[in-house]
């Protein structure tokens, strides 16, 4: 198609670099054309023609691995310019690092992105993370998992912080980090055993809302992170599954179809056993397994981190009240505290001030 030919021409000249005299040639401020392509056309290009190259990566198999270089993102580290995979791989080289994967995340925007708790790890560790911000991009990296020998990491399944430690592993094989290795290891098993109380108390209170409960080996400063599993659908993925369908449908009877026919969404219960509030939980727990404050901090925290890693709260009533609950015993009012009774007779009001403002009320009305 006309569209697939122009995408092949312009991946051409981006590659020609110095060879075509007519396309190099230098204006006066000494740029040629090739870069002035790259950094002023192609975003154009891209904008235009973004989502055909992305639905030409979907349906074309032949063609999937030359248009998989047209692909252009922006960045944690390049947030005003699209970078391509490529770019991305050649960044990793210039930071000497050995790392094994390319990291991204899926949003409505870049700024949703941002918010997003499990983006925090990556920051920490100075880390690269694509922002993908097109509906379409979910079913794009199912048809191109890895690019240059390099697998793509969506930061919202569970596993990418044990893919952030093998990076760390892979740039230092020395027998020391070996041994650290080994250690660590073992000190994770010890802390599994340690944590079963909490695990169990967990997967009690939330039954098959969680498929798993884990300790999170994440950076951050968050309670929980739920995440999904590697071959499962992601809160992202439902989200766009379920506008596509009501979009397509439309109408109650149809919201009701079309929530039936979307898979439900498996959460991975990521804690993070460092935080007070979890903390808090497992104390009480280890005393009482039934401890209603632990089981209200614990639906409310799991309701949090439903809404902050995209997932949809099943009862946004119960949270409402618990929230509710939980507010009032942090200021000392009791969980059955009725409302108070106001007293009328603190409002001073004269005769003559209440006539006039049954006046104003009167005028009021006569307008409307």
């Amino acid at each position: 198609s006309d569209v697939y030919k122009r995408q092949a021409e312009s991946d051409a000249k981006l590659k020609k670099g110095g060879d075509d005299k007519e396309d190099e040639s230098e204006d006066d401020s000494g740029s040629s054309h090739s870069k002035k392509l790259t950094t002023e056309t192609y975003p154009k290009f891209w904008e235009e023609y973004g989502k055909n190259i992305r639905l030409g990566i979907i349906e074309d198999g032949n063609n999937r691995a030359r248009l998989t270089k047209l692909l252009r993102y922006k960045s944690t580290h390049s947030e005003d310019e699209y970078i391509s995979l490529q770019d991305y791989i050649d960044n990793i080289a210039e930071g000497n690092k050995k790392q094994k994967n390319i990291y991204y995340l899926s949003g409505d925007t870049i700024e949703k992105i941002k918010q997003s708790p499990v983006l925090e790890d990556a920051t920490r560790r100075n880390i690269e993370v694509i922002y993908m911000t097109d509906a379409i991009d979910e079913y794009v990296v199912g048809h191109i998992t890895d690019f240059s020998g390099k697998k793509l990491v969506n930061l919202a399944k569970e596993g990418a912080a044990s893919s952030f430690e093998e990076d760390d592993d892979e740039a230092d094989d020395s027998d020391d980090k070996k041994a650290n290795k080994r250690q660590r290891k073992a000190i994770a098993n010890k802390r599994k055993e340690k944590y079963e109380p909490l695990f169990k108390f967990f997967r009690t209170l939330l039954g098959e809302k969680v498929t798993k409960v884990v300790i999170t080996k994440r950076k951050t400063s968050e309670p929980m992170i739920l995440s999904s599993r590697q071959h499962d659908m992601t809160a992202r993925m439902a989200s766009i599954m379920k506008g596509q369908a009501l979009g397509a449908g439309g109408g109650q009877a149809s919201h009701e179809r079309t929530d039936s026919n979307i898979p439900t969404t498996k959460r991975v219960m990521e804690l993070n056993h460092l935080h007070p509030l979890i903390d808090e939980i497992f104390r009480r727990v280890q005393v009482e397994e039934n401890d209603s404050v632990a089981e209200d901090l614990g639906l409310a925290l799991f309701d949090t981190a439903n809404i902050q890693n995209g997932f949809e709260i099943e009862d946004s009533l119960a949270f409402s009240r618990r929230v509710n609950r939980l507010l009032r015993s942090s200021v000392d009012i009791a969980p059955d505290a009725p409302l108070i009774e106001e007293d009328l007779s603190q409002y001073e009001v004269d005769e003559d001030a209440e006539a006039e403002a049954d006046v104003d009320a009167e005028a009021a009305n006569d307008e409307m």
